[in-house]
Order: C-alpha cells, then sequence, then structure tokens
C-alpha cells in the first residue's frame, strides 16, 4: 500500500543541485523511491520557494522552468486556498513553526498525506496525529 508523502522544497533543491555533499544523493534516492508509487504532493508554495532557491545557485530561468515542469509532472500540485491559509493558522498557534512551515503542514495534512519530507521541522514529530514530520537526511 502507498502512502501519501508531501515534499519539501529543500529536499527538490538538493535533488538538483549537485555539489551540496551527500545531501543531493539522499534526496535523490528518495525522490526517485517515491516516484515507483506517484504519491508525491507538493504545494504551489513549494514550486514558489525552488525557483527562489534554484535562483540563488545561480540557475538559469529555462533551467529552472524545465526542473518545475519535471516536478509538476511527478507530483500531486496542491494549490494554497484560503482554507490551507485558515490551517496554517491554527497548525502554527498549536506547534509554534514558522508560517512557512505551518503552510507546509497545513498543505499536506488537507492533501491526506501521512508524512512530510524536510529537513526544516522537528523528526518524527506528529503534527494531528495524522502526520510525522521526516528527515530524510537523518534516516
Amino acid at each position: 500500500m502507498s502512502v501519501n508523502v508531501f515534499v519539501d522544497t529543500n529536499i527538490f533543491v538538493y535533488a538538483h543541485v549537485s555539489g551540496v555533499d551527500a545531501k543531493h544523493d539522499v534526496a535523490l534516492d528518495l525522490l526517485r523511491n517515491l516516484l515507483v508509487n506517484k504519491n508525491i504532493y507538493v504545494s504551489t508554495q513549494v514550486l514558489g520557494e525552488f525557483y527562489v532557491s534554484m535562483v540563488k545557485y545561480k540557475r538559469a530561468h529555462n533551467e529552472i522552468s524545465r526542473f518545475m515542469q519535471e516536478i509538476i509532472r511527478d507530483s500531486n500540485v496542491i494549490d494554497v486556498s484560503l482554507t490551507i491559509v485558515e490551517h496554517c493558522l491554527r497548525l502554527r498557534k498549536k506547534y509554534g513553526y514558522s508560517y512557512w512551515d505551518s503552510l507546509i503542514l497545513a498543505a499536506a495534512d488537507a492533501s491526506n498525506c501521512e508524512v512530510v519530507y524536510t529537513e526544516d521541522m522537528q523528526h518524527d514529530q506528529r503534527v494531528e496525529d495524522r502526520l510525522i514530520i521526516k528527515n530524510p537526511f537523518l534516516l
């Protein structure tokens, strides 16, 4: 049985930028394994953050656009809606994460994901008794 998983921006960035030590290989392996069942979820927030991050790595617009099209093709993309923003605010208050991290959690929860892969939040923390945060670089 496949599990719906939400993948945060940093995983995609590491997968597309070589030379960032072992994180590149871990991110690539994780994404390859997840692609088998096409159960990857991302939000429009992740796409925007990916673009901005890749610009910082001096990637050209056309290259970033091509990478983004691959992510869109291989993932289930969730729009950040008003409902998700409202849920984000509740999660932010309850768990104390930043607004942006809480928005990731809200989008993952709204997508019925069971796992969020990120390096930005507390590894193995349960959120709303439905969602677990996993840092693939610690596994």
